[in-house]
């Protein structure tokens, strides 16, 4: 079996093996696995926040807090690489009606070394590096919040180049 695991590891690009990193991440942080979060994330991991400050519940995961210190549980709608050749894997999810975080992830050979944290803010990604190919006033839109039940409410928005 491991053999298999292997044979199969080595056919995922870059791109989806960042993406099968973030997804076990995920999954570490839910059970409590602080050997695997320690090995994927990297001791002095770079973090940004936008939101409540009651709200920075991933860095006090990522921290070492005790899980029962955390009622916040993150379990992403979607974990998806947003351009191919970048180390970014963005995930976001919904909790009840009234929260939406978003996380961008950066990584450096399969180590999460960057960490931007939004809640409730919608967010908009763009490349300035790729072609013309989708571009609107100079830049191309490469992944944008998925609108859900607060589409109703007002969010800030926000842009982060990549």
């Amino acid at each position: 079996m491991e053999a298999q695991n292997v044979e199969i590891s080595t056919r995922l690009t870059p791109e989806m093996k960042n993406q099968r990193t973030i997804e076990l991440l995920y999954i570490a942080l839910q059970q409590g696995d602080t050997s695997t979060v320690t090995k994927v994330v990297a001791s002095d991991v770079e973090w940004w926040f936008h939101g409540p400050h009651h709200c920075q519940h991933m860095m006090r995961l990522l921290t070492g807090e005790p899980r029962s210190q955390v009622s916040f549980r993150f379990e992403p709608s979607s974990v998806q690489v947003v351009v191919p050749g970048h180390d970014c894997v963005i995930a976001e999810g919904w909790e009840g009606s009234h929260v939406y975080w978003v996380h961008v992830w950066k990584l450096k050979d399969g180590v999460v070394t960057e960490l931007r944290e939004y809640f409730n803010t919608w967010l908009t990604v763009t490349d300035y590096s790729l072609g013309a190919i989708g571009w609107d006033m100079g830049r191309c839109t490469v992944w944008e919040s998925v609108p859900r039940d607060l589409a109703r409410g007002s969010l800030p928005s926000l842009l982060l180049a990549i």
